[in-house]
């Protein structure tokens, strides 16, 4: 019946089930045409991080977020909504805590790098980002795994440092694998 009414298959992501894709399609629907983008549909949810403007310019949570400027306390604190579809894919993020899949290595990922209720949202602005791509693009959603989103990774670091190499004058040769 899900499938019917949306023409995907929600379930196919993984942390995604029924009661979770029935309570996003309940509160959102399946006609996304009133959202222009991912992101506006991640913000309606109260999925992204805020917004503090200060002094005339605005500064993103992510970057601020604790800096005091102009004696103001900058902060990126998501903003609080009343809808169910945001609670149940922040349930469905913290799912994926031991899954084999991509979206588990990312939210591992995140782990590492922030606290645990910072990375289940930003897990949860994932999936509803991949549920709006499925349902206006009425693709299926296929995971590649964690070994791939591994390496996907590792490409992507070291593109980062041989540019930050060359941009201090230093020239970036990788080792070869151990091994």
């Amino acid at each position: 019946m899900l499938y019917r009414m949306c023409g995907v298959d929600l379930t196919r992501i993984d942390g995604i089930q029924v009661t979770t894709a029935l309570a996003v399609i309940s509160e959102v629907g399946a006609d996304m045409s009133k959202f222009p983008s991912d992101k506006h549909v991640a913000s309606w949810l109260g999925l992204c991080s805020g917004t503090r403007i200060t002094g005339g310019k605005v500064m993103s949570g992510k970057v601020m977020s604790g800096k005091v400027m102009s004696g103001k306390v900058m902060s990126g604190k998501t903003r609080r909504v009343a809808n169910r579809a945001a609670q149940a894919l922040r349930l469905a993020a913290a799912a994926l805590r031991t899954s084999q899949s991509a979206l588990g290595a990312y939210l591992r990922r995140l782990c590492s790098r922030m606290e645990k209720p910072k990375t289940i949202t930003a897990t949860a602005h994932k999936l509803a980002r991949l549920i709006y791509a499925m349902l206006t693009k009425g693709e299926e959603y296929s995971d590649r795994g964690q070994d791939d989103f591994e390496q996907r990774y590792r490409e992507r670091a070291v593109r980062q440092l041989a540019k930050r190499a060359q941009q201090l004058g230093w020239q970036f040769i990788p080792a070869p694998p151990p091994g």
